[in-house]
């Protein structure tokens, strides 16, 4: 009883803490903008079937390799290409995240730019902080995957920034 009392307060705990990211994550992974809540929900209620436990191994890790799985599935099922839906407005204000603050401006632009598998990487890494090896296990890819393509994505960024080349 206390094992399921623990848990539930930890799965509380896990949608406090990951639900915002994950529908931002939807929301630009998803077929439509009115289908993200529905995908984030979703993807909360696969975890917790899954029997696993939110206090064990990283479970932000696990949640996004689902809601990204859920984002693919939706998209096969609707025939759309999947294209980045991102309609969050940045906030610009002193107190705003710096990440926020460049989301609609030149390096947005260019991230936005980016191949999706490069954009999602770059995503995960820096909009979401995850490591590399939980990057790969989003993913479903190795380690040397995701670098390579984080490498490739902040070339590409690193040359759109300074005019040599768009990406």
């Amino acid at each position: 009883m206390r094992n399921r009392l623990r848990d539930g307060e930890a799965f509380e705990r896990l949608v406090k803490e990951h639900y915002d990211d994950v529908l931002a994550y939807c929301r630009r992974h998803a077929p439509s903008y009115e289908e993200a809540p529905d995908v984030a929900q979703e993807a909360f209620l696969r975890f917790v079937r899954s029997g696993r436990s939110p206090c064990e191994g990283k479970p932000a890790a696990y949640l996004f390799a689902i809601a990204r799985n859920l984002c693919i599935d939706a998209a096969r099922l609707r025939r759309v290409p999947e294209e980045p839906l991102d309609t969050d407005v940045p906030d610009r204000s002193p107190d705003a995240d710096p990440v926020d603050a460049v989301a609609g401006g030149e390096v947005g632009l260019l991230v936005e730019a980016l191949p999706l598998e490069l954009r999602e990487v770059v995503e995960l890494r820096f909009d979401q902080g995850f490591k590399v090896g939980e990057i790969a296990s989003v993913l479903g890819v190795s380690r040397f995957a995701v670098n390579r393509r984080l490498n490739r994505a902040l070339s590409l960024l690193r040359r759109g920034l300074e005019g040599k080349e768009d990406v």
